[in-house]
């Protein structure tokens, strides 16, 4: 009789198929360098996409979070966590993001699992982008609601399956950035449906937000007024470079998210001290439109260059630029070649992503020079060259 708990089959299946993780200890700041076990890295595999993680403004206004307030919040938002930091911030978001209201909560996947479980039931429908981060399509199974998926960013198919539904509310719901692809959702069509169909669209922008747009409001910026979704999501541990999620809309959204969200409601609140540094991160934001614009360059430089050598980027005019390898073999010894050259890239395999879609997940920062994007793409066509005799077929 078997054990019913036989944990090692999994775990070497795993191994042997090329898909076990592995952590990675840092030993210094998260910036242009990575530091794992004693060796220094050229970082292409960090979402600090402005890098503003080490900036010292917001080092600084940590620590002075810290000295008023300690480490901790003490408790949730709704006992005595709450403190001044965590109300400015949430009031600088929604103003940013031109909401009348934001809430804060401890991380994206919090977040999005507590919008959708505080919205839907039994009686709803929910209708999710086929590559949809992992938090969103979560909550969605989550809620109870009918748990329906679309073709990825296919709109055609997002209004067939609204068109047969008799749900009492109706939420569609999008990645912005697609985070392993790095495209970017058809929100102006997707809203036009939505509406159509007399359905709400959510859309977690945690890659966009401080990113894209003149002045960094993500995805949403450049939509008209019957375009926008009436839930964002978005983090602040990617292009702020501090810690924790928010979501903003409406008067009435925020104040039922408070009443019923239960991911906000049961958890303790992010540290007062992160509250302020993320405080001071979006003035950064906000000010330094320099930022976009050098990350604007390198991702052109990027993509030029890689066409150049016949890499096979996937379309992304986003920091995440997905190099599809396929062979999850294959992505693994490209991402060990370049770590002995010393590039660190996100080998990104099943589940994941599809099976024989493995790919190098490449970010990009405001913090890396022209010279770092030489040098990857030299590496990178260097890596090619070295494996070509290892597999039947092309590396890259």
């Amino acid at each position: 009789m078997s054990e019913p708990f036989d944990l090692r089959a999994a775990l070497d299946e795993r191994l042997d198929l090329h898909r076990y993780r592995f952590r990675l200890t840092q030993q210094a700041h998260c910036g242009r360098e990575a530091l794992i076990d004693g060796n220094r890295y050229l970082n292409f595999a960090s979402n600090d996409y402005l890098g503003l993680a080490n900036h010292p403004d917001v080092i600084e206004a940590f620590k002075r979070g810290a000295n008023e307030f300690g480490v901790g919040s003490g408790a949730s938002h709704l006992v005595s966590g709450h403190s001044q930091y965590h109300h400015a911030l949430e009031e600088q978001l929604a103003d940013f993001c031109q909401r009348p209201r934001a809430l804060l909560f401890s991380t994206g996947y919090m977040a999005n699992l507590g919008v959708l479980s505080a919205l839907l039931t039994a009686d709803d429908a929910v209708f999710e982008d086929k590559l949809n981060h992992a938090s969103l399509l979560d909550g969605g199974l989550a809620s109870g609601a009918r748990f329906r998926r679309f073709l990825h960013a296919d709109v055609a198919s997002l209004e067939k399956q609204l068109s047969t539904s008799q749900a009492r509310r109706k939420l569609v719901v999008t990645d912005g950035v697609f985070s392993m692809d790095g495209d970017i959702a058809p929100l102006a069509e997707m809203a036009r449906t939505a509406r159509g169909h007399q359905a709400w669209l959510m859309v977690d922008d945690a890659h966009g937000v401080g990113v894209l747009g003149k002045n960094g409001r993500g995805v949403i910026e450049d939509l008209s007024e019957a375009e926008q979704p009436q839930i964002l999501m978005a983090t602040l541990g990617k292009a702020f470079g501090t810690f924790g999620a928010f979501v903003v809309g409406s008067e009435e959204l925020i104040e039922t998210l408070i009443q019923f969200s239960r991911s906000y409601i049961y958890t303790t609140a992010l540290p007062p001290a992160v509250a302020a540094a993320s405080l001071a991160s979006l003035m950064l934001v906000r000010e330094e439109h320099w930022r976009r614009e050098k990350l604007n360059q390198l991702i052109e430089q990027f993509r030029q260059g890689a066409q150049q050598i016949g890499l096979p980027l996937l379309s992304s005019s986003t920091p995440i630029q997905p190099l599809l390898i396929g062979s999850d073999e294959k992505v693994m010894a490209i991402n060990e070649l370049l770590r002995q050259r010393g590039f660190l890239v996100g080998a990104i395999r099943p589940p994941t992503v599809a099976p024989g879609s493995a790919r190098l997940r490449i970010t990009l920062s405001a913090s890396h020079d022209e010279s770092d994007i030489d040098a990857l793409l030299a590496a990178l066509d260097a890596c090619r060259g070295i494996l070509s005799d290892q597999f039947d077929e092309p590396v890259l």
